[in-house]
């Protein structure tokens, strides 16, 4: 894939009549019908459908929105940035392009190759045991989101250029939730029209600023601030990330973070992200430009972009029949800060929960309907969410530290844990001598991280 090929993909996605083709068996959700499980209790709706409210228009409102629609559900999809630009890594998994049945026109990069750059800016190549097959997929949300939200539509969903504002909550079973809402129609300038909507329940996939979270006090979360440019780069230097992403860890680019380099159509994403010091995060953006200098010499910024991304999960997920998914559940891992898959994956399995408790739109549904969506959610994410906060806490609490994980990538068996863990999203079994292997060279690390650590605080004496 050349740079010169890849310029046709400057706006939204071409049409491409080719399927995609994987050799993993990864599950489609096409036209998927669920085993019912309303309780006997559970009302018949007579002369209508169950009708659900999903607000936000990013990966987990889409997702979820096509899941609602054709499986019986009146949907409504409200979104007030339709062009959203969330300044975002854009990282897919491959288990995603399968699971989610995306086209592959969408991608603007299969990334085979990454670079983990320590602080002292020692680099350790990255992805010498992928498969010929395996790649990690680089978009640009605009495109993702525009296509997830265009599929929704045209499975049934009615989707609205509109700003939620707040919700009426119902004082019993048989009440509806009322939203407020204002919709932009390009008639009336930039003022809108308000209006009001009646819904059975609602999925709130309105980010890390919900306001679906406020209206049933959700509760807070420490989040990160995500501050990303995209660079357009000279065609001879866009040749070096082809295939090719960075990460920059040190206190320099972030004291709590890392920073990178990711290749999208025509340009690169260049970002940093930070909890502890977000006032200082102007300055760590400059300290991974600087990393990066002699790669992306020529290049110009074409777009900046800034956004809160969530930390942990809120105190509260749900109340009575309203949900959150996605960012407003907080769903993004730490270490990682990977959010699109989850964000998609959780809105999928609401949806799922409601379809299958809802008997495919003829039965109202409870807060139990609501529940089993994350139960299941807890039981199959909540061990990855708990490791990664982990090698957050162990890995990024000094230059010492971060040189010791360096260190570690560099080992083949990590990579191969890492990247299967990644790409299929499930716990891969290691190897119990491998493993052990693993452990005594984690130590190592650490106490050469320490060794240096002390030596450095003597230095300062």
């Amino acid at each position: 894939m050349s740079s010169i090929a890849l310029k046709s993909f400057t706006g939204l996605r071409q049409s491409t009549p080719e399927p995609s083709h994987f050799n993993v068996p990864l599950p489609l959700a096409r036209h998927q019908r669920f085993k019912v499980s309303a309780s006997k209790s559970s009302p018949k709706l007579t002369n209508r459908n169950l009708r659900v409210a999903v607000i936000g228009g990013g990966p987990a409102g889409g997702c979820a929105a096509e899941m609602l629609a054709k499986n019986g559900i009146e949907t409504f999809l409200i979104e007030r940035k339709i062009d959203n630009c969330k300044p975002c890594g854009g990282a897919i998994p491959l288990c995603m392009v399968g699971e989610f049945d995306l086209p592959l026109d969408i991608i603007d990069r299969k990334v085979t190759k990454m670079k983990m750059i320590s602080p002292s800016n020692v680099a350790v190549d990255i992805g010498q045991t992928l498969k010929p097959h395996e790649y990690i997929g680089m978009v640009r949300r605009e495109v993702l989101d525009a296509y997830l939200r265009e599929r929704a539509e045209k499975n049934g969903a009615m989707v609205i250029n509109g700003l939620f504002l707040k919700m009426d909550l119902p004082k019993n079973q048989e009440q509806p939730y009322v939203l407020h809402f204002t919709e932009y129609d390009g008639k009336k300038g930039g003022l809108g029209e308000k209006k009001t909507l009646e819904v059975d329940a609602v999925i709130g996939a309105d980010g890390a600023n919900s306001k679906v979270a406020k209206s049933i006090n959700a509760g807070d979360y420490d989040y990160a601030i995500a501050f990303q440019e995209r660079v357009r780069i000279p065609d001879e230097k866009m040749v070096y990330y082809e295939n090719l992403a960075e990460m920059y860890v040190g206190d320099d680019v972030s004291p709590d973070f890392y920073g990178w380099v990711f290749p999208k159509c025509d340009h690169v994403a260049v970002g940093t992200g930070t909890v502890t010091h977000k006032g200082d995060i102007k300055k760590f953006q400059l300290a991974t430009r600087n990393r990066a200098k002699d790669k992306i010499l020529g290049g110009k910024i074409i777009r900046v972009e800034a956004h809160p991304i969530p930390e942990h999960p809120r105190p509260r997920r749900l109340s009575d029949r309203v949900a959150l998914v996605g960012d407003a559940a907080g769903y993004v891992t730490k270490c990682s800060g990977e959010g699109i898959y989850f964000a998609a994956k959780s809105g999928r399995m609401c949806a799922e929960a409601i379809v299958q408790g809802s008997e495919n739109g003829t039965r109202m549904i409870d807060e139990g309907d609501m529940r089993n969506y994350l139960e299941k959610w807890d039981k199959t994410y909540w061990p990855t969410y708990k490791v990664l906060d982990v090698l957050q806490k162990v890995f990024y609490r000094s230059n010492p530290a971060r040189e010791a994980f360096v260190e570690m990538c560099a080992d083949e068996y990590v990579q191969k844990m890492t990247f299967d863990s990644y790409l299929y999203k499930k716990v891969v079994p290691g190897n119990p001598l491998q493993d052990l292997k693993l452990a005594v060279n984690t130590i190592g690390s650490l106490v050469r991280a320490n060794a240096l650590r002390n030596e450095m605080e003597k230095l300062r004496v």
